[in-house]
């Protein structure tokens, strides 16, 4: 009996380790759950670390730049329910409105002087502040936000978020980079065609 038990026991200890984590393996197929788990036997600690220190290239349309931790590049992170970003941003430097429909966000300032702020889907009603080193926002779950270097000299941020995946849409990108036609953008936003033909002409949209 002591036998069998300790061998059903070491079975429960088994399968609870194999569920302390889940890391990513990019080189298999993405479902709906997320990516697939490396083989444990594969699994190191370096799966569990990413740098962030590394400054982004701020030299682009925004002026700004994004260097996620998410599964694909930090392994470790995949189905813990968390994942976390830098934010540079050069004078001047603009992350325009989106959202993220898999997670809310959370931002601290490090470095230089930030205006930040969202928009409630239930009454539009705007919550929007300076921020500056040391400050910490909540953007919730779904709502488009927005952030941009309100001062003098470049800016860093750091964000996390909720899910490993929090996945990303522009709006800018949404109405002006693709091919919807001129024409509806124009019918749907109330835009006049010659401010979103010059908006599609920038961003790399068509018709």
């Amino acid at each position: 009996m002591l036998i069998q038990a300790l061998f059903f026991f070491s079975l429960l200890v088994a399968s609870t380790q194999a569920l302390d984590f889940c890391v990513a393996d990019p080189s298999l197929p993405v479902g709906p759950a997320g990516y697939s788990c490396k083989n444990t036997a594969d699994v190191t600690v370096d799966d569990f670390i990413f740098s962030l220190a590394a400054p982004g290239n701020t030299s682009n349309i925004i002026s700004a730049a994004v260097t996620p931790a998410f599964p694909p590049t930090f392994p470790g992170v995949n189905g813990l329910g968390i994942s976390i970003a830098r934010l540079d941003f050069a004078v001047g430097g603009v992350i325009p409105f989106h959202t993220h429909p898999g997670g809310s966000e959370i931002l601290v300032v490090i470095q230089g002087q930030l205006c930040a702020g969202f928009i409630s889907s239930l009454e539009n009603k705007v919550y929007f502040k300076t921020l500056v080193k040391g400050d910490v926002m909540a953007f919730p779950r779904g709502l488009l936000h927005f952030q941009f270097n309100s001062g003098k000299s470049p800016a860093l941020a750091f964000v996390s978020f909720s899910s490993p995946t929090p996945g990303l849409q522009v709006t800018d990108f949404a109405f002006f980079k693709n091919d919807l036609p001129t024409e509806i953008v124009a019918k749907t936003t109330f835009l006049d065609i010659p401010q979103i033909k010059k908006l599609k002409a920038i961003l790399g949209g068509t018709n």
